[in-house]
């Protein structure tokens, strides 16, 4: 039977639980000394991206390069036990080559295009997009309510693209527990990295019925790191008509001694459909393990990762809210009943006496037998080759990043970023046999 899962009453205990640490007797009230004006800051991000999606199975290849700017002011609190502010961003993203046949990376604005040689149309020059958000602050809780910039595991904006991604709604958080952080709140729209507009939030995955879309999306949860070595999140969220999800994990480091060091962690999701469900049936069971070694500055990392149910692991669309280990650059190795593994060494170049020069190597791959996927055409997930019971692939990804540690380019970085996916002939979900490239130059300059 479906659960019935409702977020209202989770929302309104989380609530409680804020309000209740907030106004207990021997909760410290909040101040608000640094002020509206003194406690303010201005940052100005420039970010350079090239992206070279290169297509192996006869498919229009995608190369993009631009130029991105991201201006971020936040405001500090006006003075009082009750304190208010704004925050508010404004982005520029310029097109440096890309379009015209050669679109579609995601980097830079697609556009309809009716020539079979040109998919994702041409991308206009420039494209740009400003926002922003009201604050209050009183006894350890934070609102806001407008445009924001969200990361946690449920919704996760990110930013791995030439432009980060906003969603437009209120967050409230709390701190009145030492190491205890509490978060909540609904957003209804989103901004791609890609587009000057908002639109309804959806799915990465999924494909809505025409006409149907999610009303929004609540989320209450938190992340305690009281007991040493140890993070531990607990969230729940519900994206409305489509599913009810929830997370939980455990990351542990524990230092031998002075030079070696244990890391193993667990990450899991559960996703059920909810409400007019649709995207069809989903009864999902997610998790991924990993156990890292690190040895002075190198790291071995091995994990492990399944998905149960015969839809993919879904998320948030265009959004990084996957905290899953064998998420990569390129695959998420989430189709339906997907197992996989993934080896990853990791170097720290400060041994060489190179500090800011980080690196990383890794192996992933991933088995599944998709006959067992949903192939109902009235389910958002539908896609899947239902030929493929032996279906598989692998990738190999290689990151390389350089941070400038002082002087005037100080925080500039650099980062190198290579994968290869390839698929047996089963594994149809994605464009499976691909290389993609990517270069980041981003320099984040603190104005005040």
């Amino acid at each position: 039977m479906k659960s019935t899962f409702r977020f209202t009453p989770l929302f309104v205990a989380l609530a409680a639980t804020m309000s209740g640490a907030a106004f207990a007797d021997d909760a410290p009230a909040t101040n608000n000394q640094d002020g509206f004006i003194a406690g303010s800051s201005l940052t100005l991000d420039l970010k350079n991206y090239y992206f070279n999606h290169d297509r192996h199975d006869g498919k229009q290849d995608s190369k993009e390069w631009g130029q991105g700017f991201i201006g971020i002011f936040q405001s500090g609190f006006t003075e009082g036990t009750v304190g208010f502010g704004v925050d508010l961003n404004a982005m520029l993203g310029l097109k440096l080559d890309g379009g015209g046949g050669s679109g579609g990376s995601s980097i830079l604005p697609t556009t309809a295009s009716t020539k079979p040689d040109n998919l994702y149309g041409d991308a206009p020059d420039s494209f740009s997009s400003a926002g922003g958000a009201v604050k209050m602050r009183a006894f350890n809780t934070i609102v806001r309510a407008g445009d924001l910039f969200l990361n946690n595991p449920v919704i996760a904006g990110g930013s791995t693209r030439m432009l980060p991604m906003t969603f437009r709604g209120f967050e409230a958080t709390n701190t009145s527990i030492d190491h205890l952080t509490l978060d909540a709140g609904q957003v209804s729209f989103d901004k791609l990295f890609n587009q000057s507009g908002n639109g309804r939030i959806g799915t990465y995955y999924g494909a809505l019925p025409d006409g149907k879309e999610s009303k929004h999306m609540d989320w209450a949860g938190g992340t305690y790191t009281g007991l040493p070595g140890v993070t531990t999140s607990l969230y729940a969220s519900q994206l409305k008509d489509i599913w009810n999800q929830y997370y939980y994990d455990l990351d542990y480091t524990w230092a031998l001694n002075d030079l070696v060091s244990l890391n193993p962690g667990f990450h899991y999701y559960h996703t059920q459909d909810s409400g007019q469900a649709l995207l069809g049936p989903i009864d999902n069971n997610t998790f991924s393990l990993h156990l890292g070694v690190t040895v002075g500055h190198q790291t071995v990392t091995a994990s492990m990762q399944k998905v149960n149910g015969n839809t993919p692991f879904d998320y948030i669309q265009d959004g990084d809210s996957i905290f899953l280990d064998n998420s990569q650059q390129y695959s998420d190795f989430n189709a339906p009943g997907e197992k996989s593994w993934k080896l990853q060494y990791a170097y720290d170049f400060v041994g060489w006496g190179l500090p800011g020069l980080t690196s990383a190597v890794s192996y992933t791959r991933g088995t599944m037998d998709l006959t067992k996927a949903t192939q109902n055409p009235e389910s958002g997930y539908s896609y899947y080759s239902a030929d493929g019971k032996d279906a598989k692939h692998w990738e190999r990804d290689v990151d390389l990043k350089y941070v400038v540690q002082e002087g005037p380019a100080k925080n500039l970085g650099v980062r190198l970023r290579w994968a290869t996916n390839r698929g047996g002939d089963g594994y149809k979900a994605v464009d499976h046999n691909a290389d993609e490239y990517r270069v980041i130059v981003d320099y984040p300059i603190n104005i005040f």
